[in-house]
C-alpha cells in the first residue's frame, strides 16, 4: 500500500559441488546449528500489538550498532549494539532483516508483520530486536529474496543455503543446499519453479553462471561473464546478472549475453522492477580506475536485448540505484539530487534536491549516502549531517527528515507485510555486496 505523506513538520529531532538437497531443521551454511528461533508469524521478543495497517520498518547500521526505525515517522524504535562493519539485507518475509556480521547472517526482527485472515489481513507490531538466530558463514555475502524464497551465499566456502522466506525464524525450516566447486564472491537465487541460478568462479576470477533445475541438474550455463557481480529479477521471472562487458539475461531456461558498447563496460549492480522489463544498472568503463565515479547508467531491455547508456548530471556510487512503484529508474547523485529516469525514453525527467553534495570515498566501507525505496518513498541517508530523508517518488516532495544521534552507514527496509515480489536489495535492492577482484570494494 502506497503511503500518503502526512502533514507534519519537515524536520524532527529524534534519538536515535555438493548435490542440491533438502535438509530439515539446521539452516546454517557452515554446518553448525542455529540458535532456536521463533516463527515469522509471532513476535520474537515482546508482546504484540494489533495495528490498523502495515507498519514498514527501516534498519540502519552505524559504527558499533544497528537501529530500527518506523518508516512513517522515522522514530528510532530500537538500538542494538553490534561490533564491526555490518551489512544489511531484507530477509524476504516482510518483517526480518539479515545482518551480515562476524560469524554469519544474524537475524534482526523488525517488529512488524501481517497475518492473513480470509479476504483481509491483521497487522501487528512488537519491539524490534536482534535475535539469537545465526546462519553460520565464513564470509557472509549476498542475500537474495525472490518469490517467497531466500538464498544466502557464503563467499568463504561457496555454500548456498535456500529456504522459504516465511520460515527464516523457524527452527524446523527445510533448507536446500548447494556448494560451488570453488569458493568465490558469488550469488545465487531461486525462481518460483525451483530453478536455481548460481555463479561460478574462484577467489581469483568469476567467470559465469549455471542454471539448475529443482533436482540440481544443469539445464543451461554460460562462461561468458567475466567478473560476475550483482543480480536482479525484473518483469516477473527474468534474471539479469552483471558482467565486466555487459550482462547475462536468463529467461525461460535460456541464457543470453547482452554486450556493453565499450570493450570494458562493467555492470556490477542492478535494480529491477515488477512492472518493467527494463533493468537499471551502474556502468563503469575504466578498468584501471581505483575510484571511477561514473556519470552514466545502463538500461537493459530484456525483451529486445538492447543496452543503452544514459548520461547523468553528476556521478553516483553503487548504493545509489533504485526503482519506483511505476518502474521509474532512480539514481542518487553526488550533487545531492535524486534523478528520476524514464526507462522507456531513456531520459532524466526530474532531479529532486535532497541532500548536500558529496563525494565517493576511496574506502567503500566509509559511511556514504544510500538509497532505499519502500512503499512509494525513497529513503536517503546523509552521513555528513547524520540525517535520514523521506522523498515521495511521484511528487518529489521531501516529506520528512530525521536528525539521528548516530552516523548512518548501511540502510535497508521491510514493508511490514509479506513481500511476494522481493528481489533482494538488494534490496531489489539488487541488493548486493560489491567487490574488487583483489578484495572488497565497489
Amino acid at each position: 500500500m502506497r503511503r500518503t505523506p502526512p502533514s507534519v513538520p519537515r524536520t524532527l529531532a529524534l534519538s536515535a559441488a555438493l548435490p542440491l538437497a533438502l535438509v530439515a531443521g539446521c539452516a546454517s551454511p557452515g554446518g553448525g546449528s542455529a540458535a532456536a528461533p521463533t516463527t515469522s508469524s509471532s513476535p520474537s521478543t515482546t508482546e504484540q500489538t494489533e495495528v490498523g495497517s502495515s507498519a514498514p520498518r527501516l534498519a540502519l547500521t552505524y559504527d558499533g550498532g544497528v537501529q530500527v526505525l518506523d518508516a512513517q515517522t522515522l522514530e528510532v524504535l530500537a538500538d542494538e549494539e553490534l561490533d564491526g562493519f555490518n551489512r544489511l539485507n531484507a530477509a524476504g518475509d516482510g518483517r526480518h532483516f539479515l545482518v551480515s556480521t562476524q560469524g554469519g547472517f544474524r537475524l534482526l526482527d523488525g517488529g512488524a508483520w501481517a497475518e492473513p485472515h480470509g479476504d483481509h489481513a491483521h497487522y501487528y507490531t512488537a519491539t524490534p530486536a536482534l535475535t539469537d538466530v545465526v546462519f553460520e558463514a565464513d564470509r557472509p555475502g549476498h542475500v537474495v529474496a525472490h518469490a517467497g524464497r531466500t538464498v544466502l551465499f557464503d563467499d568463504g566456502t561457496g555454500e548456498v543455503t535456500a529456504f522459504d522466506s516465511a520460515e527464516v525464524a523457524d527452527p524446523d525450516r527445510e533448507t536446500r543446499r548447494h556448494r560451488t566447486p570453488s569458493a568465490h564472491h558469488g550469488v545465487a537465487l531461486e525462481l518460483q519453479d525451483g530453478t536455481m541460478l548460481v555463479s561460478e568462479g574462484t577467489e581469483d576470477a568469476r567467470t559465469g553462471v549455471r542454471l539448475l533445475d529443482a533436482e540440481g541438474t544443469e539445464i543451461a550455463a554460460s562462461d561468458d561473464c567475466p567478473g560476475v557481480h550483482g543480480e536482479t529479477v525484473t518483469g516477473g521471472e527474468t534474471i539479469v546478472i552483471g558482467c565486466e562487458d555487459g550482462v547475462l539475461v536468463v529467461a525461460d531456461g535460456a541464457i543470453t549475453k547482452v554486450d556493453s558498447p565499450d570493450p570494458y563496460g562493467r555492470i556490477g549492480n542492478q535494480a529491477g522492477s515488477d512492472v518493467s522489463p527494463i533493468v537499471l544498472g551502474d556502468y563503469k568503463a575504466d578498468p584501471d580506475a581505483e575510484v571511477e565515479r561514473p556519470t552514466r547508467v545502463a538500461l537493459v531491455d530484456t525483451t529486445t536485448m538492447q543496452l543503452r547508456l544514459v548520461d547523468l548530471p553528476a556521478s553516483y556510487w553503487y548504493r545509489s540505484l533504485g526503482r519506483g512503484e511505476n518502474g521509474e529508474a532512480l539514481v542518487l547523485g553526488t550533487d545531492g539530487a535524486l534523478h528520476v529516469i524514464d526507462p522507456v525514453a531513456g531520459t532524466v525527467t526530474r532531479s529532486v534536491p535532497v541532500i548536500g553534495a558529496w563525494e565517493e570515498s576511496e574506502d567503500w566501507q566509509d559511511p556514504h549516502p544510500q538509497l532505499v525505496v519502500l512503499d512509494g518513498t525513497a529513503y536517503v541517508s546523509e552521513p555528513a549531517t547524520s540525517s535520514l530523508h523521506a522523498v515521495d517518488v511521484t511528487t518529489g516532495e521531501v516529506w520528512r527528515t530525521a536528525e539521528l544521534e548516530v552516523t548512518p552507514n548501511e540502510l535497508a527496509g521491510v514493508p511490514g507485510e509479506v513481500d511476494e515480489h522481493a528481489t533482494g536489495e538488494h534490496t531489489g535492492e539488487g541488493g548486493g555486496h560489491e567487490e574488487r577482484e583483489e578484495g572488497h570494494g565497489r
